[in-house]
């Protein structure tokens, strides 16, 4: 399955509607926002956040990172009725950030699925949760595909099956709960894309290189991977690993793309949202992998 061009030339952004910061904003989170968050007491901020209620930061203290933040971040902001949510998923850049990567991600993917050359085109998501992305590429991809969502928790399924619901995908969706690295005992038949969104930025190096050997061996030859990075331009890694609890493994496309090229993905495309947090990176495998 070769890297559509409209994907490599960028034309994947045609009707997006990303979320962006001028300069009058950027300047305000570098000289006031940012810096509050980071070096006013944890303590105060937690308590604050605890006092006002605030879902998002209860759901990165029971999970950080986990789906449940997530969901929040992609709530429309006028259905948010709490104001300290509000205020964080609009003045902060990650909530901001994600959405975006969620539009790119699903317009990548889209893309992949109509790039196939048979149907049904089977798509295996790790780390998935409640499968936004998937959901959104299907309904927009108008092919015939299936996608095994897998996850070492359960407690997203739910949401997800009501996502699916809601979309229209739920025919064409089964989610599945165990680890990712042990995906062969998964499958009734190779995918032709994995993608493992939103899972990189929680591991450490040795994990990955682990889960892209386990997908490169159930992946045919020319089958794509997507995957994402973060940086550290959201200017706030010091609030959330003191506030939220959320160690965020920060690295580039290319510092990725090293860790998976060893089991046998090359030709990588990175895609960066508007805001510079993440970059989408697809790649092809095209071996077998080489010794470590």
């Amino acid at each position: 399955m070769p890297i559509p061009e409209s994907i490599a030339s960028q034309e994947w952004a045609e009707g997006l509607e990303f979320e962006r910061s001028g300069p009058l904003r950027r300047a305000l989170k570098a000289t006031i926002v940012n810096p509050v968050a980071n070096y006013f007491p944890a303590a105060v901020q937690r308590a604050l956040f605890w006092c006002l209620r605030s879902e998002l930061a209860a759901a990165n203290w029971a999970d950080p990172g986990g789906w449940k933040s997530m969901v929040i971040c992609y709530q429309d902001l006028a259905e948010n009725k709490r104001l300290a949510d509000r205020l964080l998923c609009t003045l902060g850049t990650i909530p901001m950030a994600l959405r975006n990567r969620r539009k790119l991600a699903a317009r990548v993917l889209a893309r992949l699925i109509a790039s196939a050359d048979h149907e049904p085109v089977e798509v295996l998501c790790l780390g998935a949760g409640p499968g936004h992305v998937v959901h959104d590429a299907l309904v927009e991809c108008g092919r015939l595909a299936r996608a095994t969502l897998v996850d070492l928790s359960d407690d997203a399924f739910d949401h997800g099956r009501r996502l699916a619901a809601e979309c229209g995908t739920d025919g064409y969706v089964r989610f599945i709960q165990g680890d990712v690295r042990h995906v062969r005992s998964m499958l009734d038949r190779p995918p032709d894309i994995v993608q493992m969104m939103g899972i990189c930025e929680y591991l450490d190096d040795a994990h990955i290189r682990d889960i892209a050997g386990a997908v490169a061996d159930v992946m045919p030859q020319g089958s794509c991977v997507m995957f994402n990075s973060i940086s550290a331009a959201h200017g706030t890694d010091r609030f959330f690993r003191r506030v939220f609890g959320l160690h965020l493994a920060h690295r580039t496309p290319q510092q990725l793309s090293d860790l998976m090229r060893p089991a046998g993905f090359n030709h990588f495309v990175a895609l960066p949202e508007p805001l510079g947090v993440y970059h989408v990176i697809i790649g092809r495998k095209t071996s077998d992998g080489v010794p470590e």
